[in-house]
């Protein structure tokens, strides 16, 4: 029974991970962590294909291996936020959204310049 359950969890994880890869307000990294580790505690074949697909490669593999990120990857990771928030932003309808919007956008280039190490 808690081997289906962490599938499940973990399905569904992987899912809004790879949703929020184009939906702004929607974290990525976070639900594919969850996933990995339900994945992990309940199926070696699921967790190793988890680990092969292009999500997970692209957002979370090196700073799981390695605790840092290639600068390279950063860049190219904030300049997907930025055009996705930039969207948003341009859609949003009420202004105390656009304003969230923004600040959750400089925080993430806080986040990902400063507080994650880069991989040399």
């Amino acid at each position: 029974m808690k081997k289906y359950l962490l599938i499940s969890i973990g399905m569904g994880s992987f899912l809004l991970g790879a949703a929020g890869v184009v939906v702004p307000l929607l974290p990525t990294t976070p639900f594919l962590l969850l996933a990995g580790y339900c994945f992990s505690r309940s199926s070696d074949s699921i967790n190793d294909w988890l680990k092969q697909t292009k999500v997970y490669q692209m957002f979370v593999s090196d700073y799981v291996e390695t605790r840092t990120i290639p600068r390279k990857k950063k860049w190219r990771v904030l300049l997907n936020v930025y055009v996705l928030m930039t969207i948003s932003i341009l859609l949003a309808p009420l202004f105390p959204v656009k304003v969230g919007l923004v600040c959750l956008t400089l925080l993430l280039t806080i986040m990902i310049l400063f507080v994650i190490p880069d991989r040399k």
